[in-house]
């Protein structure tokens, strides 16, 4: 009897615990609901489209326009860089080939030419702390130069990226976007991200010219126009170099205000394999090389009878992703889409990249062209839309890839510095922004920081500024972190 009635009260017990589960995640859930309702009627969200969907052992707990298909912005890199790590694995390493054609003479002088051979390694010459520097870099080709016996060169260096065929940018980008940093094209061979430094200041009244001076890299074949004028104080920036792969002619053009202070601006560099050759070429002669010919790039006919004699490797493709992600880098996010389909196919097309893609994605998220139309690698095209559903539901497959969530940056770091109220070590969230559209996506751990919920907030058509915007969507984000 009293053995029964122990049995019987655990029961009731686990059925009033049960209850009790289901009335809280009902509340949280209907908490969610109220505060995205708010912020749309009455918050910075108020005319905006808003998605959100969040996944816990593989059920979905929120679910609020999930299946609208809505602009990602550098979300996608999400999806591109978590393809990138499935299909090539967390140590894949880029390769860059040195080799030379002509002949080596018993004195180590080589009569021919010397051939940087690109492999799609977005880090050469890059200035951020996971690529390998420049010098260093062009140390270990020098090195692989004498190991083959070569001490001076009658020739030239020529920089060859000629893997990747097709266009630098996508079509479908907006043109003034391939003139800028964030929008400059990649190719097999580059150099710091295929971008050129300025050093700009405003000139002495509203009306003159602007001060202009090229910093990094030397591009000497590159004619610079400046047409830029200072504007009247409080007219912002609005300076573009515009450039052209089919021309070695840029000319600044727009307005810079007269009370901004003297600062660097970056632009698109549209010839990386040149720059490359020339970097290099510059770096043997100061370091004491002999090299009689000058800087170039190869034509197809002088590609034939190359001797290969040595290659070097890029970091590791989990530190490229995690700088894709941390620093939202659309550079390098390109750069892994391009490889993708140049492992796959041979060719580095975009239209060949996305056949590629679409299969690696197919093996994540089965049926995954339902929730996905992706047209580049880094969500820079307004073209590209994904539902929060699949977001979601694609993060929760990728949840046991430690290379993966380990690319999200935490609040606080990159482009994540401007989340200020969210606990770092329970979070992983990629942001994604443009012009009307701010999306968050990723993760809510655990106590022993493995991912819990993965979740999907994409927000696009918004009239109020992202500074408004965001504080509403860090708000969201801490209520799926309370269940």
């Amino acid at each position: 009897m009293y053995t029964g009635f122990r049995k019987v009260a655990l029961a009731a017990a686990l059925v009033v615990a049960a209850g009790t589960a289901e009335a809280q995640t009902a509340a949280w859930q209907q908490s969610i609901t109220q505060y995205i309702e708010s912020q749309i009627s009455n918050g910075p969200l108020k005319g905006a489209v808003v998605g959100v969907c969040a996944v816990e052992n593989g059920k979905t707990v929120v679910s609020y326009n999930a299946s609208t298909r809505m602009v990602p912005a550098s979300n996608m890199k999400l999806v591109t860089t978590g393809a990138a790590l499935r299909a090539f694995g967390p140590e894949y390493r880029f390769k860059t080939e040195i080799g030379y054609t002509g002949s080596i003479d018993k004195d180590g002088t080589l009569n021919g030419d010397v051939y940087i051979i690109g492999g799609g390694d977005p880090t050469i010459g890059a200035a951020d702390t996971t690529a390998f520097k420049a010098d260093a870099l062009f140390w270990k080709w020098k090195t692989i130069l004498s190991g083959a016996g070569i001490k001076r060169i009658n020739g030239n260096i020529l920089g060859d990226g000629s893997a990747w065929e097709g266009g630098l940018e996508h079509p479908g980008w907006e043109y003034a976007d391939t003139w800028t940093y964030y929008g400059t094209g990649s190719s097999a061979l580059c150099f710091y991200e295929n971008t050129i430094d300025l050093q700009v200041s405003a000139g002495a009244e509203p009306g003159a010219p602007v001060n202009m001076t090229q910093t990094y890299p030397d591009t000497p074949w590159l004619k610079l126009e400046n047409q830029a004028v200072t504007g009247p104080a409080g007219t912002g920036n609005s300076l573009y170099l515009q450039t052209s792969d089919k021309s070695t002619e840029a000319t600044l053009t727009g307005t810079f205000a007269v009370d901004r202070r003297p600062k660097r601006e970056q632009a698109s560099n549209k010839y990386g394999a040149l720059t490359c050759a020339h970097e290099f070429y510059k770096n043997l002669k100061a370091t004491g090389w002999e090299v009689t010919g000058t800087y170039g790039t190869p034509d197809q006919a002088g590609r034939d009878g190359v001797v290969k004699i040595g290659h070097t490797e890029s970091p590791v493709l989990a530190q490229i992703c995690r700088k894709t992600n941390v620093d939202s880098d659309n550079f390098y996010a390109e750069s892994l889409l391009r490889a993708m389909g140049e492992a796959a196919s041979g060719i580095a097309v975009y239209d060949s990249c996305l056949v590629a893609i679409n299969e690696v994605l197919e093996d994540i998220v089965p049926g995954a062209a339902n929730g996905i139309v992706q047209k580049d690698g880094s969500g820079l095209s307004r073209a590209s839309s994904v539902t929060p559903e699949w977001m979601a539901n694609y993060l929760a497959a990728m949840s046991g890839n430690k290379a993966f969530v380990e690319s999200l940056p935490r609040p606080g770091e990159g482009t994540l510095n401007t989340l200020k109220n969210l606990t770092p070590w329970k979070f992983r969230i990629k942001s994604g922004s443009m012009e009307g559209t701010l999306c968050y996506s990723g993760y809510v751990l655990d106590e022993a920081g493995n991912p819990r919920i993965s979740f999907a907030i994409l927000t696009n058509n918004a009239a109020a500024k992202a500074s408004q915007v965001r504080p509403a969507l860090e708000g969201l984000i801490q209520l799926i972190g309370k269940n």
